[in-house]
């Protein structure tokens, strides 16, 4: 037998190979250059940030717009590291909170009957159209009627309602073939027990995928700051860094500031990606149980 069954095998290095390298390297390359970009803008020099003809790649890459931008804050009672673990907690608990609300909304639309099943999908569904600009006005009356207004629980209560997690893990359980719930309801095991020891572990691609997409709403998102909270001590890194630029971004300093504030924020999104990045490519793929 030859040993490579197909002449495209992911685990040996065949020369029939080579075409897909040199179709994709230049891709990549190409789609790389916005995250070198980034870095690169965020250690500039105030010199080089304006050059003429500007350059791609830094020349003397230094720290200093990082110490601007920390140092911004010394004239205020409130420190950036306050705000950075505002963004920190509400991330957390956004996440954790997303991921849970996903799979039992996900498991009871996919394995459960019961009426307006399906009408309570197809609201989730429409949900989806509607950007949150659209909603501010609602959004605001339902927050102030229920006290929650100047309070940091709303940073994480107002990014709970995620759609799209609902929808990618309601269609990844729809996989699960009912035979495997019913053998466990049979074994005596409850909705608890099914969605934390089969569900779970198989939905592992699925929560990695909600969990990506809920962290960078949660760590992006200034609305909750910007409409629902006026204590400075509440807010998030995101609406300082929001309220930074546009306070400085049309000086000289506030270029740097500006461009070290938005690699801050771009960092954790990198890191994230690209650790839960094999787990999002098999969710897209819809790869459930075969």
């Amino acid at each position: 037998m030859a040993k490579f069954s197909t002449k495209t095998n992911p685990k040996y290095f065949h020369k029939s190979q080579l075409k897909f390298y040199f179709i994709l390297t230049p891709i990549a390359m190409f789609m790389m250059l916005p995250i070198i970009f980034i870095f690169s803008q965020a250690f500039k020099p105030v010199d080089e940030l304006f050059l003429y003809p500007p350059r791609f790649l830094v020349r003397r890459p230094t720290l200093a717009n990082f110490y601007e931008l920390f140092q911004v804050t010394r004239s205020s009672t409130i420190p950036v590291s306050r705000y950075l673990m505002n963004s920190i907690i509400t991330a957390f608990f956004t996440v954790l909170l997303t991921i849970i609300i996903s799979v039992f909304a996900g498991y009871a639309l996919s394995k459960k009957e019961f009426k307006a099943k399906q009408f309570i999908f197809t609201v989730n569904n429409l949900a989806l159209m509607f950007v949150p600009v659209a909603v501010i006005i609602p959004r605001y009356l339902i927050v102030q009627s229920l006290g929650l207004i100047d309070t940091f629980v709303i940073n994480i209560l107002s990014l709970l309602a995620m759609p799209i997690g609902v929808f990618l893990v309601k269609q990844f359980i729809d996989q699960i073939p009912d035979t495997l719930i019913d053998a466990a309801l049979v074994d005596g095991a409850n909705d608890f027990q099914i969605i934390f020891n089969i569900i779970i572990p198989i939905l592992k691609p699925a929560i990695s995928t909600v969990g990506i997409l809920s962290f960078q709403v949660a760590w992006n998102s200034a609305e909750a700051s910007t409409y629902y909270i006026n204590n400075e001590n509440l807010k998030t890194f995101a609406f300082y860094v929001s309220n930074l630029t546009q306070a400085t971004g049309n000086t000289v300093a506030g270029q740097g500031i500006s461009a070290a504030a938005g690699l801050i924020m771009f960092v954790p999104n990198l890191v994230l990606f690209i650790i839960m990045q094999s787990r999002v490519m098999n969710t897209m793929a819809y790869s459930g149980i075969k």
